[in-house]
């Protein structure tokens, strides 16, 4: 008995080693064992971004697809992956655990990677090369062609997915936020995350399309392929280094049990007291008041003799478990409102690079820069507006708003979408001016042509993306997480990249109506960039997202913060494990 005290401070106690026996603290976790988890998400980054960026060049160069069949591909891609990203939380809270995930995910983004770099490089995988004597139009993929490159992207959008989803949850699991030490390294861990997303987002625009425009596709997704089968093989070798927490299962089951069990008693009367309404007080879980909004879901807790007294699955939830699903619902509006932002970033991706493919892109006499490194500007904009933010915004805020931290997530998420607006009107502009050089150097019918315009005139609405990014992304992800329950770590982050999912889809899909739409006559979105309308396009965008603004404004204003709405019932609200992002 003596050597409990002992024995508690020498291991975690909600974490156990590879072998299942309680985790040492000397022996596992720590910086060792997380260093060797975040070099999986810079691979990550680095060959979705790497692939990303670069494949509308790929697709109307080299498949000869057109402007807005290419967008769509891009943006289904990018969407698919971070759609994909509910399916491996889900997997990873409820089956495999976060360790098994990423190495199984790893394993299969590796496997699409190199069926993408074998598509490059075997030459019937791809149309013929169009060359000066070709007849236009140039031959266009055929199906087994694009079904090969389509099995590539998915493939590799699968592996991207089931990584993304448990790479920074496992990463947070090698510290003890219960020891003041090491949760001060967690919120370090957090910082350093963000700064190797950033580095593989910017090797990706720079070195991986440079090489891959200069020497080769088959070398640049093939240095893709061998880095994560790298970093695989580091996560694999510290396995020994780990700690593992315990499956907790998907906050997605719970959804889906508060539903079932309010349906199946619908026609139940609700208890005029909610005090008759069933809870469990001895979970872990922190104690919720009651609210009246969304009272059908209240069915869920109604204690049914003749359906079984006692608690069980998808018959009986506790009253907790009905507003935790509550006060998710209640974040839907802000979370649908965040959607058009993303499918503004998506045109940076995809009309953006083929803007910049028509435009002198010299620097100096010598060097000619890849069309889609012009994305490097929104990157190194997001970098530098992170420490702006921290060292300038935040002390202004403090004094005037009287927030501690700054600007509310809410604000934060608003200016995000404000910049937004600012960028398609630059876009809009810029576009305009783009075709006035065309035509005055009679280059509208030369679709190869290089017009003599500067690409750095792209810059502006890479800025207003870039900025709007920081803004958007840290208040979302700091939105999500504060106002989700407690222990629904993967529902808020799900719910945060299934916005930039649907931001992309929603791009695929605006993209298809106006090409439909505006196909006789002068169309919008041309495959010969000189003889489209992609201003009136990009004016479209800028109209919704205004739209956009207005309505987040009013669901804004009409959201309680948790913290006000549980002060209000006198209830003090629980420090959380997430508490370590708040302001990172």
């Amino acid at each position: 008995m003596s050597t409990l005290p002992t024995t508690q401070g020498k291991t975690i106690p909600d974490a156990s080693d590879y072998k299942g026996h309680p985790a040492e603290r000397s022996k596992t976790g720590g910086w060792t064992a997380s260093a060797m988890i975040l070099g999986g998400e810079v691979m990550e980054r680095l060959t979705t971004l790497g692939i990303a960026v670069n494949l509308v060049t790929y697709l109307t160069g080299t498949m000869h697809l057109g402007n807005a069949a290419s967008a769509n591909v891009v943006t289904n891609f990018l969407g698919t992956s971070f759609m994909l990203c509910l399916l491996g939380g889900f997997l990873a809270d409820t089956f495999l655990g976060r360790y098994r995930t990423i190495a199984i995910f790893a394993a299969v983004q590796a496997t699409g990677v190199s069926i993408l770099t074998i598509s490059t490089i075997v030459p019937s995988l791809h149309p013929p090369k169009c060359t000066e004597d070709t007849v236009p139009p140039c031959v266009r993929a055929n199906e087994k062609q694009l079904m090969v490159l389509n099995l590539a992207l998915y493939v590799t959008a699968l592996g991207t997915g089931g990584l993304k989803s448990s790479v920074s949850g496992f990463g947070s699991d090698q510290f003890d936020d219960s020891d003041k030490d090491e949760k001060k390294q967690m919120i370090k861990f957090f910082n350093w995350f963000y700064f190797f997303v950033s580095t593989g987002s910017l090797m990706a625009t720079t070195v991986l399309v440079y090489v891959q425009d200069n020497v080769g596709r088959g070398w640049g997704y093939g240095i893709c392929a061998g880095a994560i089968v790298a970093a695989l093989l580091v996560f694999l070798s510290g396995t020994r280094k780990y700690r593992f927490k315990k499956l907790v299962g998907s906050p997605l089951t719970q959804f889906a049990e508060v539903f079932v069990a309010a349906i199946r008693k619908r026609k139940l009367e609700l208890p005029s007291d909610s005090t008759l309404l069933f809870n469990d007080y001895d979970t872990k879980k922190q104690t919720m008041p009651h609210s009246k909004q969304f009272r059908f879901l209240d069915k869920a807790a109604i204690v049914d003799s003749s359906g079984g007294g006692m608690k069980r699955k998808w018959y009986l939830c506790t009253l907790t478990d009905v507003e935790e699903v509550k006060s998710v619902i209640r974040m839907l509006p802000i979370w649908a409102t965040t959607i058009m932002f993303w499918t503004i970033h998506a045109q940076m991706t995809t009309f953006s690079v083929s803007q910049a493919t028509t435009m002198d892109r010299h620097i100096g006499k010598t060097f000619q820069m890849p069309a889609a490194s012009i994305t490097v500007f929104l990157i190194g904009t997001i970098l530098l507006t992170v420490p702006f933010y921290d060292r300038l915004v935040v002390p202004v805020a403090r004094k005037v708003l009287k927030n501690p931290h700054g600007l509310t997530p809410l604000q934060r998420i608003g200016v995000g979408l404000v910049f937004s607006v600012f960028a398609m009107v630059a876009g809009a502009l810029i576009e305009i001016k783009r075709l006035r050089y065309a035509e005055s150097h009679g280059l509208v019918d030369k679709r190869e042509a290089k017009i003599p315009m500067t690409v750095f005139w792209l810059i502006p609405q890479n800025f207003f993306v870039g900025v709007g990014e920081a803004f958007m992304y840290m208040g979302q992800l700091d939105f999500f997480l504060r106002e989700c329950p407690k222990g629904m770590k993967t529902m808020s982050t799900g719910l945060f990249l299934s916005t930039l999912s649907l931001g992309f889809f929603f791009s695929s899909l605006l993209v298809s109506i106006v090409n439909k739409m505006t196909a006789h006559g002068r169309p919008w979105l041309a495959d010969n960039l000189n003889k489209g309308r992609l201003y009136d396009f990009y004016w479209l965008l800028a109209i919704l997202s205004a739209i956009n603004v207005m309505l987040y404004l009013v669901f804004a204003k009409w959201y309680v913060y948790k913290e006000k709405r549980l002060a209000e019932e006198g209830i003090e609200l629980e420090e959380t494990d997430d508490a370590a992002f708040h302001g990172h």
